[in-house]
């Protein structure tokens, strides 16, 4: 049988749908069903049976098993089974934790599917590309994936870049043509393959292979699993969690030879040492990363912003200056009609004229035309015009289209005038030209000569309007002779009547300015850089805070000369660009990258891929946005708005300080523990807590407190802060001296409690109200790391249910232990007191006030 690339078009179609015609809604849910999905394996997902059991593998519950197998030869039984119900209610929360994060990621990959344009029921539909199946119509231009492999069936000077299937850098310029004999991958023209995108032209091609049957589907090397890869966050916190496991295993290890040296049981000692080892270990780090950063990216997708990367959301808190498009990103994309000039007795006929010497059509809220067009029929539908009546009013009876040579459009009309009707011809188009051609103006509702002074009046008018970066356009009329031609000529376009200047811009999105204003209330630059000319840009850098000075504006141009040490000094003083190209984009970039700068780029073509890449942060426009783009930015607004990057970087820093406040939480919470043990064994004092009052510490205040701390509401004066630098580490000096002194507080607590119950009953009662205190104390302190100045008395104390949650739980978890006399047996408690159970709360909930006090003094110096 013959390849594809050796048949036409319709012996394709033939061949793979049975006839000529696109295929009917039955035919493609058959050929859906026989063909599967448009998608490429990315290998069996793991079942929730194997992540459970995944949760076994971390070396700390291996060492916990070891611990209990011990105990149980040991003969205490009670330990055995306390620490095998442990680490499987920890499983259990871990395989919880890890299937929502996954399903929170797949929903947003989801979000971000590749889209394509496809005939369905003789309609151009953009469908998912996954929908596509054998025997569809695709259609393709500038920008787009290639969603499957196909033959080509129309060609309108179609380029194709193909370099992830040949290697080839230049693009294919394809060619409809059917070709003999064998051809190689590299050289059929007229077949087009998934994976590959279009960079110029456009065309159309009927799908032939979908899915793992493409070119690319049978190349495994090219495969494009999803794998998972550490955020940089991630990879810094498993790095100093190492460093720290290492002195906490050293410091176990001293700690059990104490133990054994003062003649205390082998097993007991080691199980001690164990149980202490995985309470201050903080194994789950890296894993409260991943579950904050992927809900995080669950709010900022309701929110318009799709991450596609995870290790942006931490480069977004770091962003510094934020270069972005003009047209659609800080404007509307939509010609609106600023100012008009006429005499004040033909204004509403200027509107009209408008009206008729137009193509464009406005409705239902659908705008159909030419966006200049569309501008004056909305600026008739504003002023009370019924636009179809008129049309229908004064029929267009002649016309002269538009043309870029003469720039100039004329329309005829049969009109009343001084009571007899006569053809009119109504003209707009660019100033300059029109005015050349003008003999009359109107004054006071009449006809009167045009004078020179009269022309340089109407010259200085579109001069202004230029400044301030309004697109004008000059409108005027002429009395046709009766015996009109039946076709006009542009000799018609003469001896006009000057009627007036009508001025419009694609003006500032209403929510532009606050932005720009938040932006640099957040210490981060934003910075224009648009295609447009230099005028329009500066004039809406200027209304939006963008722009202060007329200097700070400049043309592409400017740079080319330039080399790379001068632009780096060049951009600080420059706040748009104008008329840039793509080359222009990676250059601008990189100069703020060189300066130190965390760099976020805004664009929508296939030639800005390269710029957003070249971006910390590359931002694709979702709307208007190619598929191109997307692919190679980090995340993609779905609104095309500005005021979404400046709404995204705030929940970037607002989830980097979750992450940062749960962190503080867990470390300092850890080091309170460690400070009770070693301060006990400094003084030769019994060891202050049973091993498995460490595993339910472990359990109660690591994971549950540290996640809603992950999700604490996010606060708006994140943006009232200077971008963080990036080299800057998580673990600073103040923030490592914050968690010290927290953890000090924690530990004095603990050791007071200790020392009470010791001196009241002995060593039973030291352990029960040291127990009771630390795991309250640490409960408690999750309010204090809700923020890093004082909440008690605020509000905000009481704005996170999860806390609220976790503290509930906690709390009845803990009084369920400490007095219920079933549990007493298991956790290796005595009976409290009514005196002794409030002594418990009582050191415990000093540790609020004492550390709310800290963090007053903290700020007060700052």
């Amino acid at each position: 049988m013959k390849r594809y690339y050796q048949q036409s078009g319709e012996e394709v179609r033939e061949r793979v749908n049975g006839h000529q015609e696109p295929l009917s809604a039955q035919e493609i849910e058959e050929h859906r069903k026989e063909f599967g999905e448009n998608v490429l394996a990315e290998g069996p997902k793991k079942q929730v049976w194997q992540i459970f059991l995944e949760q076994y593998k971390d070396f700390l519950v291996l060492i916990l098993i070891a611990a209990a197998v011990v105990s149980g030869f040991l003969g205490d039984l009670e330990s055995a089974i306390v620490i095998l119900v442990v680490i499987t209610m920890n499983a259990i929360l871990g395989t919880v934790q890890t299937r929502k994060a996954e399903q929170s990621l797949q929903s947003l990959k989801k979000l971000s599917a590749p889209e394509a344009k496809v005939l369905r029921n003789g309609i151009i539909t953009k469908i998912p590309a996954s929908e596509i199946t054998v025997g569809d119509e695709v259609y393709l231009e500038a920008g787009d994936y290639v969603p499957a492999d196909g033959r080509i069936l129309e060609n309108a000077s179609l380029r194709i870049d193909e370099s992830a299937m040949t290697g080839e850098s230049m693009a294919v310029e394809k060619d409809g043509a059917t070709l003999e004999g064998e051809v190689p991958l590299g050289d059929r023209l007229n077949m087009v393959f998934s994976g590959s995108f279009v960079t110029y032209g456009r065309g159309s091609f009927l799908v032939t292979d979908i899915g793992m049957q493409t070119e690319v589907g049978k190349i495994a090397s090219l495969l494009k699993t999803a794998q998972k890869q550490q955020t940089p966050l991630q990879k810094s916190l498993d790095e100093f969690g190492k460093k720290l496991s290492v002195i906490i295993l050293i410091f176990c290890g001293i700690l059990f030879g104490l133990n054994i040296l003062r003649g205390n049981p082998v097993g007991d000692s080691f199980l001690f040492a164990v149980a202490l080892a995985v309470a201050a270990i903080p194994e789950a780090l890296s894993s409260i990363v991943t579950i904050v950063l992927s809900f995080g990216t669950q709010k900022m997708a309701k929110e318009h912003a799709i991450v596609r990367k995870l290790q942006s959301v931490e480069g977004l808190g770091s962003v510094s200056v934020i270069c972005s498009d003009k047209t659609g990103t800080l404007t509307q994309n939509k010609m609106t009609v600023e100012q008009y000039t006429a005499d004040p007795a033909v204004e509403e006929f200027l509107v009209q004229a408008s009206i008729l010497c137009n193509d464009a059509a406005v409705r239902d809220g659908e705008e159909i035309g030419d966006p200049t067009e569309t501008a004056l029929v909305n600026l008739a539908i504003k002023s009370g015009i019924d636009v179809d009546n008129l049309r229908e009013q004064y029929p267009r009876c002649g016309e002269i289209p538009f043309d870029s040579d003469r720039k100039l459009m004329s329309t005829v009309h049969e009109m009343v005038i001084d009571g007899e009707r006569k053809p009119l011809m109504l003209t707009k188009g660019a100033v300059d030209i029109l005015s050349e051609r003008i003999c009359s103006i109107c004054k006071d509702g009449k006809a009167v000569p045009a004078s020179e002074e009269e022309k340089r009046k109407i010259e200085e008018q579109n001069q202004k309007y230029s400044r301030e970066g309004l697109r004008v356009l000059a409108f005027a009329c002429r009395v046709l002779p009766k015996e009109m031609p039946s076709r006009l000529d542009t000799s018609a376009e003469n001896e006009l009547t000057f009627l007036g200047l009508i001025a419009m811009m694609d003006p500032p999105r209403t929510e532009s300015e606050e932005a720009v204003r938040k932006c640099k209330q957040a210490g981060i630059r934003p910075v224009m850089i648009t295609g447009d000319h230099k005028a329009t840009a500066a004039a809406i850098a200027k209304r939006i805070g963008i722009l202060q000075k007329e200097s700070e504006a400049c043309e592409g141009a400017v740079i080319d000369s330039m080399s790379d040490e001068e632009l780096r000094e060049f951009v600080e003083g420059i706040s748009v660009y104008a008329r840039v190209s793509p080359e222009h984009k990676i250059r601008i970039v990189r100069a703020w990258q060189e300066k130190g700068n965390i760099v976020a780029m805004t664009g929508d073509g296939v030639n800005d891929a390269p710029a957003l890449k070249q971006a910390d942060i590359g931002v694709a426009m979702g709307i208007t946005g190619s598929e191109v783009a997307k692919d190679a930015a980090a995340m993609v607004l779905t609104d095309d708005n500005f005021a979404t990057i400046v709404k995204a970087v705030e929940n970037g820093r607002n989830i980097y300080r979750n992450i940062k406040n749960a962190i503080q939480f867990l470390l300092s919470g850890n080091f309170g523990a460690i400070l009770t043990v070693l301060i006990a064994s400094i003084a030769n004092l019994p060891v202050p807590f049973k091993p498995v009052h460490l595993l339910f510490i472990n359990l109660l205040t690591d994971s549950l407190p540290a996640i809603a701390l992950g999700l604490e509401p996010h606060v708006e004066s994140v943006m009232k802060e200077k971008p963080r630098s990036r080299e800057e580490s998580i673990l600073t000096k103040d923030f490592l001296i914050a968690i010290g002194t927290e953890g000090l507080v924690i530990g004095a607590a603990a050791t007071a409690a200790f020392l009470t119950g010791l001196s009241r009953q002995g060593a039973g009662m030291g352990c029960t109200m040291a127990f009771g205190t630390l795991c309250m104390a640490r409960l408690l302190h999750g309010f204090n790391c809700k923020s890093d100045r004082p909440v008690l008395f605020r509000k905000e104390f009481w704005n996170n249910i999860y806390l609220l949650g976790a503290f509930a739980v906690g709390f009845i978890l803990i009084t369920g232990v400490l007095l219920v006399p079933g549990l007493r047996n298991i956790f290796q408690v005595v009976t409290l007191s009514g005196t002794e159970y409030a002594m418990v709360c009582g050191y415990a909930f000093i540790v609020l006030p004492v550390v709310q006090l800290l963090k007053w003094l903290r700020k007060e110096r700052k």
